[in-house]
C-alpha cells in the first residue's frame, strides 16, 4: 500500500521529497520553509547603490577581450595607482593571549597558520587601544567564532564585554558555546550583513556599548557590506537619536580644529563615538561587486567606473593565483583544516577562461600579472579607506601575517579620527 503513494519534489527544495498526500504538514515543519524575520532585518540596509541606472550590464569576460582592450585597462590601472603607496608596511604582531596555543606542538601546521594570524590581528587591537572593558565585539563573517574566541581570552578578566557572531550560514563546530559559564555575552546573528540593522540588536538597543567591528578573512563585497553597516546605517542611527549628525568638514577645517583639541579631550570623548573602531582581514576582492562597494566615489574621482572595476575585480585574482600553481598542497589548502566552512569562500575559484589566462599567454610574464592582481586589490581597498576618511575615521591598510602564512594578508583597521569626534555635551 505504501508503494502506491506518490512521492513529489518539495515546493520549498525540489533537493528533498515528500508524499504527494503529506505535503500540507510537511510544508509547515520543512527546513526550508521561509522563517519569521529577527528584529534586526531590515531589507537590503546596507545594499548601497539604489541607482539602478548605474549597475553595469552584463560584462564580457576577461578572456573575450582583445590584447588591445587589456593594455588599455592595464594603462587605466597604472594611470589611477599613481601616487598609491604599494609596498604597505608591515605590522606583523602578537599577542600573549595566543601564545600557549602558538606553543602546542599538537597544532598542526594549518592550525598554527591560523593562530599566527589570530595573534596577530588582536595584536592589532591591543595596539589601537580596542581591547577594554564596555565594549561591544561584533565579529562580521564569524563561521565558528574562533577570533570572538580569543578577543574572550584576552578580555577574560574585564568586565561588561559582548560579543555578537554574524553569520548568514549554520555553522557546525562552533566555539562560542565554551564561553556560557562566564560573564562574557554572546550571541549569534544569523543573517546576511547586507540586511542587519544594528541599532535594532535588543543589546545594543539596551546597552548603548561602543562597537568594535572585527572579521578574519572578509570575503568581497561582505567588507563593504560590514562597512557601510557600522559607519553608514549604525552610525547615523545613533547620532540621530541625540542629534543630527555633525556635517562633513573640509581637510582644511579639519587641520584647524586639530591643534586646539587637548589630548585629555582626544581620550574622553572617543567613547562617545558609535564605533570604536574597525579591524578586518581583507580577501578575495574578486569577489566584489559595483553594487555594494563603498568605493564608488573614490573610483569616479580618478576617471573609472563599474566596467573597469567589473575588470580589475576579475584581475586582482591574478595576485594570489599565479603562485598557487607553485606553492605546496599544505599551503593552497590553508583554510581547510581550522575552518571548514570557510574553505569555499577562500578558494580561488576562477577558472582559465575567467582569469583571462588563455589571452595573457605570450603577453605578460607571471611576475607581471601578479604586480597588476596586487595593484587591482590595492586600487579596490583605497577605495575603502577614503570612504572610512570621508566619514571620520583614520583608516590604514597593514601586512599583518607574512604572505608565507596567508596569501591574503592585508589588515585594514580604522578608529575614530580626534579632530572629527564631536565636543561632549555638558
Amino acid at each position: 500500500e505504501q508503494n502506491d503513494r506518490k512521492r513529489i519534489p518539495c515546493p520549498l527544495d525540489p533537493k528533498h521529497t515528500v508524499y504527494e498526500d503529506q505535503l500540507q504538514k510537511h510544508l509547515k515543519k520543512c527546513n526550508s520553509r521561509e522563517k519569521p524575520k529577527p528584529v534586526y532585518f531590515v531589507q537590503d540596509i546596507n545594499a548601497g547603490l539604489k541607482d539602478v541606472a548605474e549597475i553595469p550590464e552584463k560584462q564580457v569576460s576577461l578572456s573575450s577581450l582583445s590584447i588591445e582592450e587589456l593594455q588599455n585597462l592595464i594603462i587605466k590601472l597604472k594611470k589611477a595607482s599613481n601616487g598609491l603607496e604599494f609596498h604597505l608596511k608591515e605590522q606583523i604582531l602578537s599577542h600573549q593571549a595566543l601564545q600557549e596555543a602558538l606553543n602546542d606542538p599538537k597544532n598542526g601546521e594549518s592550525a598554527f597558520k591560523h593562530l599566527k594570524q589570530q595573534a596577530s590581528i588582536l595584536g592589532n587591537m591591543e595596539k589601537l587601544h580596542l581591547l577594554g572593558p564596555g565594549r561591544c565585539f561584533v565579529e562580521f563573517g564569524a563561521g565558528r567564532g574562533k577570533l570572538s574566541h580569543w578577543v574572550d581570552v584576552a578580555l577574560q578578566n574585564v568586565e561588561s564585554v559582548q560579543f555578537l557572531l554574524v553569520e548568514r550560514a549554520t555553522t557546525r563546530f562552533k566555539v562560542d558555546g565554551k564561553h556560557k559559564r562566564r560573564d562574557s555575552i554572546f550571541e549569534r546573528l544569523q543573517v546576511d550583513i547586507q540586511h542587519l540593522c544594528l541599532n535594532k540588536v535588543p543589546i545594543l538597543e539596551k546597552k548603548k556599548l561602543p562597537v568594535v567591528g572585527i572579521g578574519k578573512h572578509l570575503c568581497g563585497a561582505a567588507t563593504d557590506l560590514a562597512l557601510r553597516c557600522l559607519v553608514e546605517s549604525y552610525t547615523t542611527c545613533c547620532d540621530g537619536e541625540d542629534e543630527e549628525p555633525a556635517p562633513k568638514r573640509s581637510r582644511a577645517a579639519q587641520t584647524e580644529v586639530a591643534p586646539q583639541r587637548s589630548a585629555a579631550n582626544e581620550s574622553t570623548t572617543e567613547d562617545h563615538k558609535p564605533v570604536a573602531g574597525i579591524v578586518i582581514a581583507l580577501c578575495c576582492h574578486h569577489k566584489c561587486d559595483w553594487t555594494h562597494y563603498v568605493g564608488r566615489e573614490f573610483f569616479k574621482s580618478v576617471g573609472l567606473g563599474p566596467v573597469e572595476f567589473h575588470y580589475f575585480q576579475r584581475m586582482s585574482s591574478w595576485a594570489t593565483c599565479g603562485m598557487r600553481e607553485t606553492t605546496s598542497k599544505a599551503s593552497t589548502s590553508e583554510d581547510s583544516e581550522d575552518q571548514t566552512d570557510d574553505t569555499e569562500e577562500h578558494e580561488q575559484t576562477l577558472t582559465r577562461t575567467e582569469s583571462g589566462s588563455d589571452t595573457l599567454q605570450g603577453i605578460l610574464s607571471a611576475e607581471e600579472r601578479k604586480e597588476i592582481g596586487c595593484l587591482c586589490k590595492r586600487l579596490i581597498d583605497q577605495g575603502r579607506i577614503e570612504y572610512l576618511q570621508q566619514r571620520g575615521y583614520k583608516a590604514a591598510l597593514q601586512y599583518y601575517t607574512e604572505s608565507a602564512v596567508s596569501l591574503e594578508n592585508v589588515l585594514l583597521t580604522a578608529v575614530p579620527s580626534p579632530s572629527l569626534i564631536p565636543e561632549p555635551t555638558i
